[in-house]
């Protein structure tokens, strides 16, 4: 078993190379990093490993997906409708136990679609703050990801209907003790 900063640091590197396959589009790059069920020593011969339910995926505003079939569907469906994608990682935190890993970061997303003129560049660019919790496992190949749960962060202007700020007019930046 090698040392535990260096899991650390093959984790991390893991991690960025998820995230910067994510920003070149490449869907085979992202496609192996994913576990497959051979990885967990399942048989494929008996399960089929596109729909074995061995990964699972939430992207903001999405229902949770499982198996690596819909996993990897979701992220072809988002490269092919992103244009450009780029992640700036914070808050950066890595937890290894075993063969099991924890990040969790910061998502500072900057993304644009499709252009809304023929002969434009880009659409325009969006940004967005998403909090994500990355869970890899160590494979024979290397850390691989077992799953990604990502969800928005609300801002001040995130407003609800009434006016008020947060979930359900909860701000998470009150003292509940207040």
């Amino acid at each position: 078993m090698s040392a535990p900063h260096t899991d650390v640091e093959q984790v991390e590197a893991a991690n960025t190379a998820f995230y910067e396959a994510l920003e070149r589009g490449d869907f085979e790059e992202v496609s192996s990093l994913w576990l497959t069920p051979a990885d967990l020593g399942v048989d494929e011969e008996y399960h089929d490993p596109a729909d074995s339910g061995v990964v699972s995926c939430v992207h903001p505003g999405w229902p949770v997906l499982t198996g690596r079939g819909e996993v990897l569907r979701s992220y072809a469906l988002i490269m092919a409708n992103t244009d450009y994608i780029q992640f700036f990682l914070t808050d950066v935190h890595v937890s290894v136990t075993g063969d099991t890993a924890l990040v969790s970061c910061t998502e500072n997303i900057l993304s644009g679609g499709p252009a809304p003129e023929e002969g434009a560049e880009l659409g325009p660019l969006v940004g967005q703050l998403v909090v994500a919790t990355n869970v890899f496992r160590r494979t024979p190949s290397g850390w691989k990801l077992w799953s990604h749960h990502a969800s928005p962060v609300l801002t001040e202007s995130d407003n609800d209907e009434d006016g008020e700020t947060g979930v359900n007019g909860v701000n998470p930046d009150d003292d509940p003790l207040a």
